[in-house]
């Protein structure tokens, strides 16, 4: 008689297999909340050790979230964006093949700072509209936009429903004013409260911040943001030329 093969596989290896089969067929969607530990231990018959080595190896492919005090949830997988030409958010995310849309926090007329001075070439302290929007893909919170318009532009540009249209689009489309290039800065920050509360973060959480200055004819700085999105979504790649040494 021919005893049984006993399966070499760990235990926390095929439970990991099954949580992740649970992921890719729907039964646990993204953003969602994972069973409990204990929950996992009575379903799949194994120890609490095995359940969290599972976990463990699951957040390390980037499947799941573990959340300190808050619990483990499916990870929303990260997206690439190219940064080799300028774009808006509505034409990035169209070209990933994801529904982009957008939620109005406020749309005011602010004293520009220092830095808004900089950027839009103005005296500081001139008015300028504000406007910030939580931006989206397939209805998760990616961004949060902060757009900086000399006030002529601004206020033409909030009579529209900016939760639907697009401001490049308006900028271009509607009031003839056309964007050349623009100026890009890019760094790592942690989200502050405000950022943090926008886009459902604990504050600290790691954000890039992308600081724009989008250019008309004549080099006038029409469109000064600043992008925060979400570390944990994204990721940006360009590809850059080799400069040619001196003399060749």
């Amino acid at each position: 008689m021919t005893g049984r093969v006993q399966d070499p596989t760990p235990l926390y290896a095929v439970l990991e297999t099954q949580i992740a089969a649970g992921i890719a067929g729907g039964e646990f969607p993204l953003g969602s909340q994972l069973p409990t530990e204990d929950k996992l231990t009575q379903r799949f018959a194994v120890s609490r050790t095995t359940v969290r080595k599972a976990i463990q190896n699951l957040s390390d492919r980037g499947l799941i979230e573990i959340r300190r005090g808050t619990g483990t949830f499916v990870a929303q997988p990260r997206i690439t964006q190219e940064l080799t030409e300028l774009t808006g958010f509505v034409e990035d995310m169209d070209a990933l093949g994801l529904a982009a849309t957008a939620r109005l926090i406020d749309r005011i007329v602010v004293a520009a700072d220092v830095d808004v001075a900089q950027h839009l070439d103005l005296a500081v302290g001139t008015r300028v509209m504000r406007i910030r929007r939580v931006r989206l893909a397939n209805g998760v919170g990616m961004s949060l936009d902060v757009t900086y318009l000399p006030l002529e532009i601004g206020e033409k540009i909030v009579t529209h429903d900016l939760e639907v249209e697009p401001i490049f689009k308006l900028l271009e489309q509607r009031y003839d004013i056309p964007l050349i290039d623009a100026e890009y800065e890019l760094e790592a920050v942690c989200a502050d409260h405000d950022v943090a509360v926008a886009l459902g973060l604990e504050p600290g959480s790691p954000i890039f911040l992308i600081e724009r200055t989008s250019y008309s004819a004549g080099g006038r700085p029409v469109d000064y943001e600043k992008l925060y999105y979400r570390a944990d979504l994204i990721r940006f790649r360009t590809r850059l030329a080799r400069r040619k040494p001196a003399g060749v």
